[in-house]
């Protein structure tokens, strides 16, 4: 088996935290610098270390699924260049005698195949994005192919399963009054008050999502964030022309728009299930993060369609219980920072999110944090029964409010909006390719913690399994607040699950 061989190249951070982390220890540093993160595909058998930089490369081995258990010798060698020819023909010889260099380890691959995956991955997905730093037509052939290489990443190397679906453009981190740029996959023609729907773009996509996996889509928010006030931005040809018909100056609780959704979403319903995708596997959202002062506009959006929506699984990210315990949400995405009264409830099917706010205490993917504290996720969910898994940034690459396109290799905060490493979990890379990074690869490997704690768990039991993670945690009970901190101890409990797996 080949391995996959990356440098780690150096990202800038001049906002790699917020103040209120003041008192968490648990960060590398709070300070501005370069961080590694990139995973910078090696393109020959050369790289150049920098003296007084964390430079290193990265090797993955892709484990086939008819690969022979055993264990493997792996040897890495590195040997010097002694001898540079350099632009003039000339030949420079190095003044210092530097020995090559063999580094050696073994790889064991088990025997035991790991359950499939059962939780739900969402990283949202933004088509946009893509198209303004490419430069390219939004749902060109040329965006197309771009789409269809990001959206195979996700699902293939980060686990991703769901994939936000902008039937219409997602109203998500937009300044009020602001637009996004257009992405809309559903044709719509407005005439005397009736709609017609052309679902053609929607086909292709739905088929680039199944080529590469995904089970689950996830429809655009029908309401407007923080609040629930406002109807998202959809166009429309009327009288032959595009315009605007919804968006922040249509209320949620309007006619026109309930009209609109009497006809769109038993369209869209039907599409998907011809698409493949039937109820159980497309969620809908009605406003994301509101909070207890926008309690009366979510119930009155939600009342705009909770008829159509009959038997589809609604979900929306939030922090307080009482959209649960008032029924207005039965599937809440709970942020991490506030998940205990919902556990303490016994919410059934939690799902859980993190974000720029979750930076005290709790884990996240900050540039600023160590890695265990990004991977300790994959035990986290598995103590607690986690369905699904929300991160609003696989791909944003725009300031704040989408107001303008960002550079993510120089600007990594959004203009200061959020810590960085919050806004996207891949870059964009030469020809329309997304590049990995640390972060993803670490969170695909709690991610493979989680599937291997489970497997684990059909042949020994829950309070086995349970009692394997607690044996050097150093802690009688772990929360989303309180677990280990360390490497060594994710490194020797997946140790331990392996040798346990062995011997099933």
């Amino acid at each position: 088996m080949q391995p996959e061989i990356s440098e780690v190249r150096l990202i800038p951070s001049d906002f790699p935290c917020w103040e209120s982390a003041a008192a968490d220890d648990n960060y590398l540093t709070k300070a501005p610098g370069l961080f590694p993160d990139l995973l910078m595909p090696l393109q020959s058998d050369r790289f150049r270390p920098v003296p007084r930089q964390y430079r290193s490369l990265w090797l993955s081995f892709p484990i086939p699924d008819d690969a022979q258990p055993g264990t493997f010798e792996v040897k890495v060698q590195l040997e010097p260049d002694c001898e540079i020819k350099l632009a003039t023909g000339e030949m420079w010889h190095s003044e210092f005698e530097v020995q090559p260099c063999t580094l050696t380890f073994r790889m064991k691959v088990g025997k035991a195949k790991l359950a499939p995956q059962t939780l739900i991955h969402t990283e949202w997905f933004y088509g946009d994005c893509l198209a303004e730093y490419y430069q390219v037509p939004a749902l060109s052939e040329k965006h197309w192919q771009i789409m269809d290489n990001f959206i195979h990443a996700a699902a293939q190397r980060h686990g991703v399963n769901m994939i936000l679906t902008p039937v219409f453009t997602p109203p998500l981190d937009t300044a009020v009054g602001g637009e996004r740029p257009t992405v809309q996959l559903v044709g719509i023609t407005q005439q005397n008050g009736r709609y017609t729907f052309d679902f053609s773009a929607l086909e292709r996509w739905t088929q680039i999502c199944r080529d590469a996996g995904v089970e689950y889509l996830e429809i655009a928010h029908l309401f407007t964030q923080w609040g629930a006030r406002a109807t998202p931005k959809i166009m429309a040809t009327v009288d032959g022309a595009e315009k605007r018909i919804f968006g922040w100056d249509v209320p949620a609780d309007s006619a026109s728009y309930r009209s609109f959704l009497e006809q769109f979403i038993p369209a869209l319903r039907a599409e998907l299930e011809r698409l493949g995708y039937d109820r159980d596997h497309v969620y809908f959202h009605i406003s994301d993060e509101p909070t207890e002062a926008n309690l009366e506009n979510y119930r009155t959006a939600k009342r705009q369609v909770q008829d159509l929506l009959e038997g589809c699984p609604v979900i929306d990210a939030l922090s307080s219980l009482d959209f649960y315990q008032l029924g207005l949400v039965k599937h809440p995405v709970t942020a991490s920072d506030h998940i205990q009264p919902f556990l303490d409830a016994g919410v059934p099917d939690l799902w859980v999110y993190y974000c720029c706010a979750q930076g005290v205490d709790v884990p996240n993917r900050f540039y600023a944090m160590p890695s265990a504290r990004n991977r300790i996720m994959g035990v986290l969910m598995y103590l607690n029964n986690i369905r699904g898994f929300l991160h609003w940034g696989y791909n944003f690459y725009f300031s704040q409010y989408s107001r303008e396109t960002v550079d993510p290799y120089t600007m990594t905060h959004c203009n200061y909006a959020f810590p960085s490493g919050d806004p996207y979990l891949v870059y964009p890379g030469k020809d329309g390719q997304p590049l990995s990074s640390i972060r993803a690869e670490v969170q695909s490997e709690a991610f493979v913690d989680l599937r291997a704690l489970q497997t684990l768990e059909q042949y020994l039991g829950r309070d086995a399994v349970r009692e394997i993670i607690g044996r050097n945690a150093g802690m009688e009970t772990m929360t989303f607040k309180q677990y280990p901190t360390q490497a060594k101890y994710l490194l020797e409990l997946r140790c331990a699950v392996f040798e346990a797996l062995e011997k099933v």
